[in-house]
């Protein structure tokens, strides 16, 4: 999937701003969120998860590998006058050195089914999170293929009891999984539906 070229009309689908609504809505639910904690939205795209939750948050880094949808980002973070507060960054934490700073809070939203070393990516969520913070992953339960179609390389979602091991391999502690959304999407089987994991867990 090529984001730059999506990038422009990424936040005219209304599925996509929903999902983003209802994954901030349950991240609220289970993590008690503060304006004093420094956050990190990995995988951010236009950054729709991070604008519905920025008001309880403090300062927030908004980190992905495309250029495209981080120009859109920064388009509407000043356009939002929020330059201050939300703070774009160029970042893959599987091939690049991961940022000096640590975080409270670590979310992702539909960004872990496109990496391929999960493993690796989870330590360093680990390990950019101060003691006692939370990591929070919102992706897709594992499906047949169909979500994506033919030719995708990632992962066809996840089935939760191997992602919670990995999670407790990569030194997480308790894993607490529920189901935040109902992604419906055309096929070429029709109108299916996707339920979507949101899995919160914490750095001991």
């Amino acid at each position: 999937m090529n984001f730059d070229d999506k990038a422009k009309t990424w936040d005219t689908d209304p599925i996509k701003r929903e999902r983003a609504f209802a994954v901030a809505a349950a991240i609220r639910q289970r993590v008690p969120l503060s304006r004093g904690w420094h956050a990190l939205e990995y995988g951010c795209g236009t950054g729709l998860l991070s604008f519905d939750l920025h008001a309880e948050l403090g300062q927030i880094a908004l980190a992905d590998s495309s250029p495209g949808m981080l120009a859109v980002l920064e388009e509407k973070i000043a356009a939002a006058g929020l330059s201050s507060h939300l703070h774009p960054l160029a970042l893959d934490l599987v091939t690049d050195s991961p940022p000096v700073g640590r975080y409270d809070l670590i979310y992702t939203l539909m960004t872990l089914h496109h990496v391929a070393d999960v493993d690796r990516l989870l330590r360093a969520f680990r390990d950019l999170l101060r003691p006692g913070g939370w990591l929070c992953i919102a992706d897709l339960d594992r499906e047949d293929g169909s979500f994506h179609g033919p030719g995708f390389t990632g992962h066809n979602g996840f089935h939760r009891a191997a992602l919670r091991v990995q999670l407790l391999r990569a030194g997480f502690g308790e894993v607490d999984f529920s189901t935040c959304y109902v992604m419906k999407k055309a096929t070429a089987q029709g109108v299916r539906e996707y339920p979507l994991f949101l899995a919160v867990a914490a750095r001991p």
